[in-house]
């Protein structure tokens, strides 16, 4: 028996000795030194706490703890991290144990019936010798699809506080377009009754009130859609943040914050190890091409061992006075097998090929999102600034235009031409600055790297290759 114990023990710890290594593997494209542009600012991990909104901060507080979608990615964590186990345990003896009593009950037709009662215990382990790797190989590629998992979760994580600053946004243009709306119809009621006081008077003509009333009812109409957008907007914050439509208190704040300073975009090469959704896809490239080491193992000859103990008495009390154990081992050779084995060689390898150029695909992706966002935000600047420009060209020419009017200078077709451009620039400024907020919210989702998010009771790993 001793014996039979070292020699188990030599096979377990020759066994355990085997190791498999991820491979490291290199962008397949190439990074460009630097961005395109860069700002000063530092990025923090939460990056919405740039715009120093606390009715934004709330928002994504909550939904960081109540959205069900972000919850939905975090049990398929669970769930990956659990088949990171199953794998695992084969690398671990299986044991069972088995335990019984039989009655025989002896009656014969000539004598007196007699009882015989039998007691057994057993135990029963097996073992498959991973010579080659293939179990450690199988369990390390299911560890890194948990750890792909997990950056999964800040990626959905990034994208959902993204989606709520730009919706929150949203909504604060709209309560601007409401309010302005609400000034242009006042605007255009006193146009309606100095045109309409002009007609009474000779002055204008009836096709002159038809057009300034048509003008009010177009506005109106403006402010309609608004409102609708308004409360479709309140609905989205609202499910976004793990609520049923109608029920979120938002605040009722209509005003843009200071746009912040432009951050700092640092390098490539620090980008590709920040961002979730990189990482995510060379953890799943690592995966892939340890499934290769572990398919090709599958080619080897697989070695197993089992051994059981048993006893049987008829008594409890000498139960411990006759035992039985056995130690036998296992060869299994792959001879034939119809090129299967071959074949999954070759299939695996092709995926780890596909893995590969999605990792460098989501580099390159990630690379275009940054440069976009910064090319985005400097014309906007420029952008916002002409339609600023403009609108203040608008308001000189408009007031000088009514006022020509008013003593009969210039026709009616001007002023009205003249005030529906005003108005629509108005539209367009506080639409251009939202934009610009926009811009700068893809550029922090494009630079953005994971934060610590995860509620109590939910625990992640993270590998940054």
């Amino acid at each position: 028996m001793l014996n039979t114990n070292r020699w188990l023990c030599l096979i377990l710890s020759l066994n355990s000795a085997c190791s498999i290594a991820p491979k490291a593997f290199t962008p397949p494209v190439a990074l460009p030194a630097a961005f395109s542009a860069s700002g000063e600012a530092s990025l923090t991990e939460r990056w919405w706490q740039s715009f120093n909104d606390p009715a934004l901060n709330r928002l994504i507080e909550i939904a960081l703890q109540q959205n069900l979608d972000l919850a939905a990615t975090l049990d398929r964590l669970e769930q990956a991290k659990a088949v990171a186990r199953i794998t695992g345990s084969e690398l671990i003896p299986a044991l069972n144990g088995n335990t019984g009593i039989t009655r025989v009950i002896n009656n014969p037709a000539d004598g007196d019936s007699t009882t015989i009662d039998t007691f057994t215990l057993g135990l029963a382990a097996s073992y498959e010798l991973d010579l080659w790797g293939r179990i450690r190989a199988g369990t390390q590629a299911a560890e890194r699809n948990a750890q792909a998992s997990a950056l999964d979760v800040h990626t959905a994580a990034i994208t959902l506080s993204a989606n709520i600053a730009s919706a929150w946004y949203r909504l604060i243009e709209q309560r601007q377009q409401l309010a302005v709306l609400d000034e242009q119809i006042a605007t255009n009621t006193q146009n309606v009754e100095i045109v309409l006081a002009r007609f009474q008077g000779g002055q204008a003509t009836v096709a002159d009130v038809f057009q300034q009333s048509q003008v009010l009812e177009a506005t109106k109409g403006d402010k309609f859609t608004v409102i609708a957008t308004i409360r479709i907007l309140e609905n989205q914050l609202a499910v976004l943040t793990g609520q049923s439509p109608g029920t979120l208190t938002l605040s009722d704040s209509a005003r843009f914050p200071a746009l912040p300073p432009l951050p700092a975009t640092g390098l490539s090469t620090e980008l590709i190890q920040r961002r979730p959704d990189i990482l995510s896809a060379y953890n799943r490239l690592q995966a892939a091409d340890l499934r290769i080491a572990s398919a090709i193992a599958d080619r080897f000859p697989k070695i197993s061992l089992s051994t059981s103990i048993s006893t049987t008495a008829p008594d409890l009390q000498d139960f411990f006075n006759n035992w039985l154990a056995t130690l036998a081992g296992n060869l299994v050779i792959p001879l034939i097998d119809g090129g299967r084995r071959i074949a999954e060689v070759d299939r695996n390898k092709a995926l780890t090929s596909e893995a590969l150029n999605n990792y460098g695909q989501q580099i390159l992706i990630s690379l275009q999102e940054v440069e976009n966002a910064l090319i985005q935000e400097k014309q906007q600047h420029r952008r916002l600034r002409s339609l600023e420009q403009q609108l203040r060209y608008l308001d000189g020419a408009n007031n000088q235009i009514r006022m020509r009017y008013i003593f009969g200078a210039i026709d009616f077709l001007r002023v009205l031409t003249s005030q529906i451009s005003q108005q629509s620039m108005q539209r367009s400024v506080i639409q251009a600055e939202r934009e610009l907020f926009d811009f700068r919210i893809n550029l922090y989702r494009s630079l953005a790297g994971g934060f610590p998010l995860l509620p109590p009771g939910h625990h992640e790993t993270q590998n940054h290759g």
